[in-house]
């Protein structure tokens, strides 16, 4: 009835917003400001701690009470004035007051009545719980040696609990007894208090494992990925488009799989660059042309965690983020405490920035869980936040201290992080038939959707332009850019189908150095095309090119695309340096004479995606993790080398684990492990490369001991140990040897020319970089 009143007869609403509003002031002011509110409105009150607990609060709030049935006995009086003839009486109070009354401050007082009797039923809970605490002085400070920030805690919450609206979820009142319980049953800072019921509710016994059964159909999976922007849009297309390959991938996997029992996985996927708390960027570039390599990727990686039969739930905005997770309101000061609703998150920088803000605390304990995607990589001393900041390596991107094997990439350019990837169409043999009577010999695709992409390039693409046709896919939007030469065939922006269908037809697709490692080049490849592009001298770095600038990696490229041609090579990829004109030259007659099929690499294909990722999600645990390392004294001299686990391998300067040795449990399996010494100025990539391996760092804890040093036939006048992402490694000009301190910073990456690398390296499954024989 008092809303009925208020909202429908202006007169006696501003009548009776006037009484409660001095009402609530007097009574609030005669006690001493016992209530008190951040802003007008707020919901709920900021009780302080002294009418906690007192009979005075009980008068308080028995005073609210009463004057709220005065003001509603006097609504009904007043109500039954509406047509009487002093109403005009009122319509003039109603006047005057419109003429003095803050903007809003009738919605203002109506939120403030709103909340009151909430606040009753609040503030009588507390008194219900502070009477069955028992007597006074059980909400004393606690001084318990095992909780020595006990104290200051409390001291800081009683200055900063309304500093997050996360405290007041979890029940804090701004009482002491409030503070205690959750520093005590939330966070652990003090004691469990003794005069609390901490009688566990009985919990369920463990939730019974479900198998992961593959699905084939991708239709629930378009639902769940939901529409309103166009980089959604582009990933539904690309999802539907590739729906008939997946099917097919998903049958031939499910043959080989079956005999294996696979746990269904709870399974968050949060696209973070997609948020409109990001900017969401990438969005209104889709129509323009790009980057779009990073939507295939996303595209692809939810088609494979749905199809290998997961639990699937897709974030796009930090609103959802926080939904899913179910923290605690406000800004991530608090854990969380119920258990963790996801086995797996796949996030990207920006979905981790947005967690470190909305999570706080909870992100150290839960971060084993994610998953980063991250196109270029990270490196170990990135990665690291105190040695990074304390040698240099600090940039926007790096510093959060996980496993580097959960940062997932688009291509296996290093083995400190895991290799993710993406999906390139694929062609049946009528398809392939089909291109190879259809190829047209003198023609050339160029690879930059950009104008600026362009400049600059006139003088080879002459050179081209005596041999072949030249065809360009650049967007623009009124006139033909001027950087694209007249004699280029420019057919602007393609839609998917109809870029496949050119490539078809084309010999040559010709990159221009930039974008670096785009899957434009693999679907080229894919679609009977050799693929030209430039070799860098010096190799493209964060030392020297602005794009590397700032990115967590050290790596140098050699090229574009350094997969394309370490892993694939000619005939299908050509690498020279274009600012030869002789070397291109012949680039191009060659290529004219040369005949290639249509190819995809395994790992790149439907099949070799999902296989890759169902082996990482079955195996990679890096919430059980434990490094392994030497129980002896390391520092000091060495006084002799202890009996080596490690035996040669034939034919080769490699150790192997010896068979006979106790194996830890280990994913990729111990099997896998062979260990080389690199020479100086050589990292752990380049020195298991050159042996046709991998390195591997899940097998540096295994190596990081002195019998792995001396079955290498080193003799250590010295061993130390150190936080370095050089080690374990041996001096070049001494005895002196070193082992590694922190786990984080074993890499495959660096060099020095002042030690020689102890490398763990591993063999690989054709076409399939990322899994050794042993591993599936």
């Amino acid at each position: 009835m008092v809303r009925r009143c208020l909202l429908t007869f202006k007169p006696f609403r501003i009548f009776l917003v006037g009484i409660g509003f001095f009402s609530l002031c007097f009574l609030m002011t005669s006690l001493g400001g016992q209530f008190s509110a951040k802003r007008l409105g707020d919901s709920p009150f900021t009780i302080r701690t002294e009418v906690l607990g007192s009979v005075e609060s009980r008068g308080v709030l028995r005073k609210i009470s009463d004057m709220l049935e005065v003001i509603m006995k006097r609504i009904d009086v007043l109500s039954k004035l509406s047509n009487t003839s002093d109403s005009h009486r009122l319509e003039e109070l109603s006047s005057a007051l419109d003429r003095f009354q803050p903007v809003g401050l009738v919605e203002r007082i109506q939120a403030i009545a709103q909340n009151v009797s909430d606040m009753a039923v609040r503030v009588e809970q507390i008194l219900q719980r502070s009477r069955s605490s028992g007597k006074a002085g059980q909400c004393d400070i606690p001084k318990d040696p095992g909780y020595p920030d006990c104290a200051s805690k409390v001291d800081w919450m009683r200055a900063r609990w309304t500093s997050d609206p996360c405290y007041a979820f979890y029940g804090v009142d701004g009482s002491d007894c409030s503070f205690l319980i959750y520093l005590s049953e939330v966070e652990w800072f003090c004691p469990p208090l003794a005069w609390r019921n901490h009688t566990s509710t009985p919990t369920p016994g463990t939730a019974v494992k479900k198998q992961a059964v593959l699905r084939s159909d991708l239709g629930p999976l378009l639902e769940k990925v939901g529409s309103g922007k166009e980089s959604l849009s582009f990933m539904r297309k690309r999802i539907h488009r590739l729906a008939a390959q997946w099917a097919a991938a998903a049958r031939r996997l499910d043959q080989r799989l079956r005999a294996h029992w696979r746990e269904q996985k709870r399974i968050l996927v949060h696209v973070g660059f997609l948020t409109e708390e990001s900017g969401d960027l990438f969005s209104p570039k889709v129509l323009k042309g790009g980057p779009l390599g990073e939507m295939v990727q996303w595209a692809d990686i939810l088609s494979t965690l749905y199809i290998l039969g997961h639990h699937l739930k897709i974030s796009v905005s930090v609103k959802e983020l926080q939904g899913f997770l179910g923290f605690p309101p406000g800004r991530g000061s608090c854990p969380l405490t119920g258990p963790f609703p996801f086995d797996l998150i796949y996030t990207d920088y920006h979905g981790l920035q947005q967690m470190k803000q909305h999570i706080g605390l909870s992100l150290k304990k839960h971060k084993c869980h994610i998953r980063v995607i991250d196109t270029f990589g990270t490196e170990p001393a990135y990665n690291h936040e105190e040695y990074a900041t304390l040698h240099g390596y600090r940039t926007n991107w790096g510093y959060w201290n996980l496993n580097c094997k959960q940062y997932m990439t688009m291509f296996p350019h290093t083995p400190d992080n895991s290799f993710m990837g993406f999906v390139a169409e694929e062609l049946n043999e009528t398809e392939k038939l089909s291109i190879q009577r259809n190829k047209v010999n003198n023609m050339a695709v160029v690879y930059g959707k950009e104008a600026s992409m362009w400049k600059g390039k006139e003088k080879f693409l002459t050179i081209l332009h005596r041999y072949m046709d030249i065809h360009g896919t650049v967007y623009y939007e009124t006139q033909r850019p001027p950087e694209v030469p007249a004699f280029v065939k420019n057919h602007g922006l393609l839609p998917q189908n109809e870029l496949q269908q050119l490539l078809r037809k084309a010999k040559l697709f010709l990159g221009f150095g930039f974008p670096y490692e785009g899957p434009a080049p693999l679907e080229a490849i894919a679609n009977g095309c050799i693929f030209l592009q430039p070799k860098f001298h010096p190799p493209h770095s964060s030392l020297n090119h602005d794009f590397f600038r700032g990115k967590p990696t050290s790596r140098e490229v050699f090229s574009q695309h350094p997969y394309a041609e370490q892993y694939i090579g000619r005939p299908q990829v050509v690498t020279v340096d274009f600012n030869n004109s002789e070397e291109f030259e012949t680039a191009i007659r060659d290529i004219l004479k040369a005949k290639v099929e249509p190819f995809l690499p395994y790992e790149y294909t439907c099949e070799g995606m999902l296989e890759r990722v169902n082996a990482y999600i079955q195996h990679q645990d890096f919430c059980h993790l434990r490094a392994q390392f030497p129980s002896a004294n390391v520092s000091g001299s060495w006084p002799g080398n202890p009996p080596s686990p490690f035996i040669p391998l034939p034919n080769s300067n490699a150790l192997i684990w010896a068979p006979n040795i106790t194996m830890p449990p280990c994913w990729p399996p111990l099997t896998a492990l062979r260990l080389l010494l690199a020479p100086d100025s050589h990292s752990c990539i380049s020195t298991c490369q050159k042996m046709g391996l991998i390195c591997e760092p899940a097998f540096f804890p295994f190596i990081n001991n002195i019998e792995a040093i001396s079955g290498l036939d080193i003799q250590c006048e010295s061993l130390e140990m150190e936080m370095n992402h050089m080690f374990p490694a041996v001096a070049v000009e001494s005895s002196e040897c070193f082992l590694q301190k922190d786990p984080l910073l074993f890499s495959c990456a660096g060099f020095t020319a002042k030690h020689r690398r102890l490398c763990p390296c591993r063999d690989y499954l054709h076409g399939q970089v990322a899994l050794c024989r042993d591993c599936v």
